[in-house]
């Protein structure tokens, strides 16, 4: 290519983050995101009703390795994430960009990015303390509840705040010790995917998060009836679409989670969402003269 010669850009084709690898849509499907110009930016996989069910299918078994680990490994591997995220900080900064953010505030909305990963790391190991307790009975028995994870959690990432919303739905599914099947705000995939690159790089279990791309309309209440799913954030949902995704959700008995209002993902995180998908089980002991005849638990 001679001096004078303008370079051709080679353009992506994001794709999905289905069970710690990157496939493309079962269908072959892919839509054009655009920037804030209104220019092509990218490729991005439009993702089927099938590839909703193989990411349930993932994100179970993620689930199992995930949801085992201790808390204090839990609080490692979030906190790598925020060190990975750190090292793309250029990257998403530069996306942020074309998505239509001053320099300034895609700067801003990473580094809080970062810190709303550092400090859900720091929760993953004092949940038990907050949302558990010593029950007082009136028998003699020794009797405590202890919080465990949901399952499996579908989100619908909110559009709006590409990374910072993104990882304030994801972080207290994650140190709660849930996997996670996340749809994408339609117009974020680029930012989604790349933020799926540093979960890759990250130590996270392959399916503990799984990342789709496309239509929130044709993705949600797949995912909302999906009898596999345990839990539903519809932080990102369609004010249209809430009420039947509420009835879909409720025919598989799933919890529910709704914001009030619109979310400010740069206040204070606060312990709404790490209590959202948290079960408690309590557990009962004989003590003193019965302590023989066993025990149980609820």
């Amino acid at each position: 290519m001679s001096a004078g010669e303008s370079r051709l850009g080679v353009p992506k084709t994001y794709k999905l983050y289905l069970g710690g690898a990157f496939p493309r849509s079962e269908s072959g499907r892919t839509y054009v995101v655009r920037d804030a110009k209104g220019a092509f930016w990218a490729n991005a996989a439009l993702a089927s009703r099938k590839d909703v069910r193989d990411a349930v299918v993932a994100a179970r078994k993620g689930f199992r390795s995930w949801s085992k680990a201790t808390a204090y490994n839990r609080g490692q591997v979030v906190y790598r994430i925020a060190e990975m995220l750190d090292g793309r900080r250029s990257d998403l900064v530069d996306l942020l960009v074309t998505g239509g953010a001053t320099r300034a505030a895609a700067t801003t909305e990473v580094d809080a990015s970062v810190d709303r990963l550092v400090h859900h790391a720091g929760w993953t190991d004092k949940l038990g303390a907050v949302f558990g307790s010593t029950n007082p009975v009136s028998a003699p028995y020794f009797s405590y509840s202890s919080p465990e994870p949901t399952g499996v959690v579908g989100v619908l990432a909110p559009s709006g705040s590409p990374l910072l919303g993104l990882v304030s739905v994801l972080a207290p599914v994650l140190a709660t010790g849930n996997a996670a099947v996340v749809v994408a705000a339609q117009p974020d995939a680029c930012v989604a995917v790349t933020f799926a690159e540093v979960l890759a790089t990250s130590d996270v279990p392959a399916g503990a998060v799984n990342v789709l791309t496309g239509s929130v309309a044709e993705l949600a209440p797949v995912l909302a009836a999906h009898g596999d799913v345990d839990a539903l954030d519809l932080t990102g949902a369609p004010a249209d679409l809430r009420a039947d995704l509420e009835r879909a959700a409720s025919d598989t008995v799933k919890r529910v989670y709704v914001p009030r209002g619109t979310p400010d993902f740069t206040a204070e995180p606060g312990l709404g969402r790490l209590r959202a998908f948290l079960e408690t089980k309590t557990v009962w002991h004989p003590t003193g003269a019965l302590s023989m005849s066993g025990g149980g638990g609820y």
